[in-house]
Formats: structure tokens, sequence, C-alpha cells
């Protein structure tokens, strides 16, 4: 990493839309003096319903332009773009830092009492190998419940915290959780948290709630070295509508007066223009 005080050495980090803003709201707290730039691929949400191929293109699109607005990290806050992607990323880019975001098989090991886990995740992060291989090394004495949970992303993108229909898909997922006896779930998904009572509230008070996006902050911590004299900032970008998402933060993360930019790759080969 460079060692002057250049104001393009960023924090890179994104998602395919609203969801890894758990994550960056940590590294915020963490990293006060920082500069953090968000990308939120909102015209490609969600990627849990895209193909592998896809999924990897956007990213590295993604990735491109971060570094060439100055990242010298970069935190993917998408558990399936990490699934799909961070391998393909971190070849490409060998000597840049990566912190991904996965489901926290781990540490749910550690917590149950019964044996029996639950996993709520977006469809493509729930048939990845790299779940599969997660669960196979760390699980193999567990029970593991894995539960694909199509369209709850959509309508949190869309602001949709608590309806009734919200409610109605959450009850549905968590149903098998509920039949398997679960006494831990983990939300695979960084837009989860953002609705985290309706979880608790269907899964019952003795289920224990895992959540992952602290953790991810502080691994990209450790990855950073701030310098004195660095002045904060906080650029987000999206592939949709910036209107929309200036919205959406100001009411559900009460972050007020951001000046939200489009961004959109200049061409198929994976160069970019710069925002606009």
């Amino acid at each position: 990493m460079q060692t002057d005080l250049s104001p393009r050495r960023e924090i890179g980090v994104f998602d395919s839309g609203v969801g890894g803003f758990t994550v960056l709201r940590e590294l915020r707290a963490m990293l006060p003096t920082a500069r953090l730039r968000y990308l939120a691929d909102t015209a490609y949400a969600p990627y849990g319903n895209r193909s592998p191929e896809e999924i990897q293109a956007r990213s590295i699109a993604i990735t491109e332009h971060l570094v060439e607005c100055g990242a010298e990290l970069i935190v993917v806050a998408c558990n399936t773009a990490t699934a799909h992607a961070i391998d393909a990323l971190r070849a490409r880019w060998p000597a840049l830092p990566f912190v991904g975001t996965e489901p926290g098989i781990k540490p749910a090991v550690a917590a149950t009492r019964n044996g029996r886990i639950g996993l709520l995740a977006t469809p493509a992060t729930a048939a990845s190998a790299r779940l599969r291989a997660l669960i196979e090394r760390h699980a193999t004495r567990q029970e593991v419940v894995v539960q694909g949970c199509a369209g709850v992303v959509d309508r949190i993108e869309a602001g949709d915290l608590d309806s009734p229909g919200l409610r109605d898909l959450v009850n549905l997922y968590c149903e098998p959780l509920r039949r398997a006896g679960v006494d831990t779930a983990l939300l695979g998904c960084t837009h989860y948290p953002l609705i985290e009572p309706l979880w608790q509230a269907a899964l019952g008070p003795n289920v224990e709630l895992l959540r992952i996006e602290t953790a991810v902050a502080r691994r990209a911590v450790g990855l950073w070295t701030p310098f004195l004299g660095e002045e904060p900032a906080l650029d987000i970008e999206t592939s949709g509508d910036p209107a929309i998402l200036g919205t959406w933060i100001a009411t559900v993360l009460g972050w007020q007066g951001l000046d939200v930019q489009a961004w959109q790759p200049a061409s198929r080969n994976g160069q970019h223009a710069l925002t606009v």
C-alpha cells in the first residue's frame, strides 16, 4: 500500500444493492477518518437471482471502477458475490486485499446447543459450492438447514421493511427451520439484518440469530492502516436511480444530505466511465 496522503486512497465497498450498508455502517463507526466509497449495483439487484457468470462479471467491473477511484482495500459486502466471484477477484488483483462476506458457519457451530443450525440466504448463495464447502469443513457433526429466500431482497431494496407481504415471506422461509428445531440461525445475506425483528419473531425468542457484518468490518479494519491527517469522506454510487437510493438511505439509515452519484460501465470490455 502507498504511504502518502493521496486523496485517492480509499476503502471500496460494494454490494448488489443496499444490504452492504450494514457493513458500511460498522466501518464508519470503526474507521471514522477513513475515505469510504460504496457502490450499490441496484440495477442488477438482487444477485441471488443471477447466474454465477453474471455475478462474477458485475463484480469484476465494479472492482475495476473502485480501483480506478483509489481503492486500496475492497470489501465485498455481499454473500452472493463472495460465493461466486471473490476467487476470481483475488486472481485478477493478487496484490489487492479483499474482505469477503460469508455465512458464519463456524461461529454457529460454537453457538448451537442442540446441533441444529438454520441458514437463511439468497437462492444463489444457498446453491453455491462455496457454501457447501463451508458446511462440510465446519459442521461435520451438525445438521444445517439451508433455506433460499427468493423475493426478500427485492422488498428490502424497495424500502418494504415491515409489510404483511414481507412478513408472510419471512414466515414461509422460517417454517423449515422451525420444523427442524434449530436453536441457532444465520442471516446469510447482508440485507437481512435490516429486518432482523421479523426473522426473530418468525423463529421465536429461543432461536439465537447470528449476524456477520461486524466481523466483516473488523477484518477490514485489521487490514487497513490509517494515516495521520487523513480527511474522512463517504462517496455513494449506484447503477440504479440515485434519487431512489438517496431516499432509502435517508429513510432507513437516517443519513441525511448525501449526494448519491450514478455509475455504469462505459463498455462491455470492462472499462468504466467515471462517476457522473
